[in-house]
C-alpha cells in the first residue's frame, strides 16, 4: 500500500529523522538559501563546489562540476531515508571514471551517428567518443565543465540556477549556446528541471539529465525487481552501434512493452536481437503523448522493497531507458559499495537520438531568436 507522502514525511520528522540533514540542508528546508561547500579541486586548480538543499522531505546535493546530482535522499514507507542515485564521493573519480553519473548532458543527449550531421547545407563533424559515434556532446560535453551556480528561494520553493556558455565550434557544434538549467525542489518535495538555451547561429540541441536511479538505495544491489511503466507504444530500434535505424517499431509482443507495470528484469534476458546488441535496455521510447506544451506523466518506477516510487512527467517526445548494462563492478560509489551490471538505471527525457540525421524524427534544430525550453518533473512517493 502506498502511503501519502506527507504522512511518511511527518512520521520521519517525529522520529527525528528529518533533522538529520545533508551537511546543513535544514537551512534550505526552513526557507533559507542552499548551503555551499568546497567539494574538491580540478587538476587546473578550478574549485568544485557542492550545494545542499532540502524541501518537502527531499534532500538534494548538486556539484558545480557537470551540474551533477551527487545524491538525492528520500524516505521509504517507514520514513527511513536513503540516497537513491549512483555517484562518487570525490571529484577525481567523476573526472576520470564517471559513466555520466547524475550529470547534465549537452549539447546533444545520446548518440549522433559517426558524429556527423548537415544543417542548412553545411556539414558538421563532431567530437567522436563512442566508437565511431558522438555520445552526450562529445569528449568534453556539458558534463565535464564547471557551471556557474546561483541559489534561490522563491516562495515555498528552493533551488539552483546553473549557467554555462558553450562557444561556437565547441565539440564541433555551430553557434554560441547560452544555457541555463534550473533545479527546483518544491514544497511537496518534487524535483523539477527546467532547461533553457539560446544560440547566435543555427544549431542542434538536446539537453537531458543522466541520473542513475536505485530506489532501494544506492549500492543496494540490482534494480531488476523495480517495476517500470512507460507510456509508449513504440520505440526506436538501433543498429549495432546503438544508432537508431529510423524505424518506429511497435512494442506490442516484445520485451520493450512497458505499457503496464512489470519488473525491469522480467524480460531483460529474453534474447531479443535489440537486447543482445545493447546488453539489455538502452533504447529510446517514443512517448504516446508526443511533444506537449507542459510536462505530462510518462513513466513510473517503483521499488517494492522500500515502497519508494518515482513518477516522471515531461514535455519531451522521447524517454531513453538504460538498464545500467555497462556497470561492471569496477566503480565504487558514495556508500563504499561497487556497482555491478544492473545496479542502477536511467530514465532520460529527451528528443530522439540521432535526430539531425532522420527527417522523420522530431526536429532538434534551434535558430537565432528562438529559445529552447523544456521541463521534466520528478514526483516521489512511498
Amino acid at each position: 500500500m502506498e502511503l501519502n507522502r506527507r504522512t511518511v514525511i511527518a512520521g520521519a520528522a517525529a522520529a527525528g529523522i528529518a533533522a538529520t540533514t545533508l551537511g546543513g540542508t535544514a537551512e534550505a528546508a526552513s526557507g533559507r538559501k542552499p548551503v555551499k561547500e568546497l567539494f574538491g579541486t580540478l587538476a587546473d586548480g578550478t574549485k568544485v563546489y557542492r550545494w545542499s538543499l532540502a524541501n518537502g522531505g527531499t534532500r538534494l546535493r548538486v556539484l558545480s562540476y557537470g551540474g551533477i546530482v551527487q545524491s538525492l535522499e528520500l524516505p521509504d514507507r517507514h520514513g527511513r531515508y536513503a540516497n537513491v542515485v549512483a555517484g562518487f564521493d570525490n571529484v577525481a573519480d567523476y573526472v576520470a571514471k564517471s559513466p555520466y553519473f547524475g550529470a547534465l548532458i549537452g549539447r546533444y543527449g545520446n548518440r549522433i551517428g559517426k558524429g556527423r550531421f548537415t544543417l542548412d547545407g553545411t556539414a558538421y563533424q563532431l567530437s567522436v567518443n563512442d566508437g565511431a559515434n558522438s555520445l552526450h556532446g562529445g569528449a568534453q560535453g556539458f558534463d565535464k565543465h564547471v557551471w556557474d551556480v546561483e541559489p534561490f528561494v522563491k516562495g515555498a520553493d528552493v533551488g539552483l540556477h546553473l549557467h554555462y556558455t558553450s562557444v561556437d565550434g565547441e565539440m564541433g557544434y555551430p553557434g554560441t549556446l547560452r544555457t541555463t538549467v534550473t533545479y527546483t525542489l518544491t514544497r511537496h518535495g518534487d524535483w523539477r528541471i527546467d532547461y533553457a538555451a539560446t544560440t547566435d547561429k543555427a544549431t542542434v540541441v538536446n539537453l537531458t539529465s543522466h541520473v542513475y536511479w536505485n530506489l532501494a538505495g544506492e549500492g543496494s544491489g540490482t534494480i531488476e525487481d523495480h517495476e517500470l511503466t512507460i507510456a509508449a507504444s513504440r520505440y526506436t530500434p538501433t543498429d549495432s552501434g546503438l544508432i537508431p535505424t529510423g524505424e518506429l517499431a511497435r512494442v506490442a509482443g516484445t520485451p520493450f512493452d512497458f505499457r503496464h507495470a512489470k519488473p525491469v528484469g522480467r524480460d531483460i534476458r529474453a534474447g531479443h536481437e535489440q537486447q543482445v546488441q545493447a546488453k539489455g535496455y538502452d533504447h529510446n521510447w517514443v512517448l504516446d503523448k508526443g511533444i506537449t506544451a507542459k510536462p505530462e506523466h510518462v513513466a513510473t518506477l517503483r521499488d517494492p522493497r522500500s515502497g519508494r516510487t518515482l513518477k516522471i512527467a515531461t514535455d519531451q517526445p522521447g524517454l531513453q531507458f538504460y538498464s545500467g548494462n555497462f556497470l561492471d563492478g569496477t566503480l565504487t560509489g558514495t556508500g563504499g559499495r561497487t556497482y555491478r551490471q544492473g545496479d542502477a538505471l536511467c530514465l532520460e527525457t529527451q528528443h530522439f537520438p540521432d535526430s539531425p540525421n532522420h527527417a522523420n524524427f522530431p526536429s532538434t534544430v534551434l535558430r537565432p531568436g528562438q529559445t529552447y525550453r523544456t521541463s521534466t518533473l520528478h514526483t516521489f512517493g512511498a
